[in-house]
């Protein structure tokens, strides 16, 4: 249906599921209701009459449901257990939330108020906070995620195709909440590294890979093997 992430479909799927059992529930229910109305008013039953208990009626109606509930909760874990297991090779970058704007730290170390991702590349977010309590939260990719302060938090999503998205706080946080958007943009990864490239020439940000340094020597740990001068003969007097 949708594929601008790996998480969209499970979402959907999910809340479709949710959804169509609640339909048949509420029609069946209507239904059953109108007929016991229709059969059991007070014209054709003027007294009351006691019904005793059905134990089979009552473990069906108990069982039922059970199963309809736990089928919920594995769907929604299915997805929740996937967006919460970055792979090993994913981009990372990390989200800071303040009052009131977002902020994105590269592993490079650019930093924006954007976020610029490439597509085709899982990308690992660390998400906290400076301040107060965000949440971050793109609502065409169906996630969001708390932004606390002293506390990270990981998700992580991977876009196959570009576009522009929005990045909205969903969590009020104080008098200009409403107004903490800031937007994601999905490049092709050439884009992206033309991107990076500017951004860091723009900020003093060496994105050259840094040579490796030289390992520390003890020198006390390391033992003389020079060999001493020969000592010359004294001359005979």
């Amino acid at each position: 249906m949708f594929n601008e992430t790996n998480y969209i479909d499970s979402v959907n799927n999910a809340f479709t599921f949710i959804v169509a059992i609640s339909v048949i529930l509420l029609i069946g229910i209507t239904i059953a209701m109108l007929w016991f109305v229709y059969k059991y008013n007070a014209k054709r039953h003027k007294k009351a009459v006691n019904i005793e208990g059905n134990m089979a009626l009552e473990i069906t109606w108990t069982v039922i449901p059970l199963i309809l509930v736990a089928g919920m909760f594995w769907y929604g874990y299915l997805g929740f257990e996937a967006l919460a297991t970055p792979p090993a090779n994913a981009m990372k970058v990390k989200v800071i939330g303040q009052m009131w704007k977002w902020n994105f730290e590269y592993e490079n170390g650019v930093k924006t108020d954007t976020l610029y991702v490439p597509a085709g590349v899982p990308i690992q977010l660390d998400i906290t906070s400076s301040d107060v309590n965000h949440s971050f939260y793109i609502p065409h990719f169906r996630f969001k995620k708390d932004a606390l302060p002293n506390k990270n938090n990981m998700l992580w999503f991977q876009s196959d195709e570009t576009g522009v998205y929005d990045i909205a706080c969903a969590e009020y946080c104080g008098l200009n909440h409403w107004n903490m958007y800031t937007k994601v943009h999905i490049l092709k990864k050439a884009d992206y590294d033309a991107y990076m490239a500017y951004k860091a020439k723009q900020t003093g940000v060496d994105l050259a890979p840094a040579a490796p340094a030289a390992p520390a020597v003890d020198s006390a740990a390391v033992k003389d093997t020079t060999k001493p001068a020969p000592k010359k003969e004294e001359a005979k007097k």
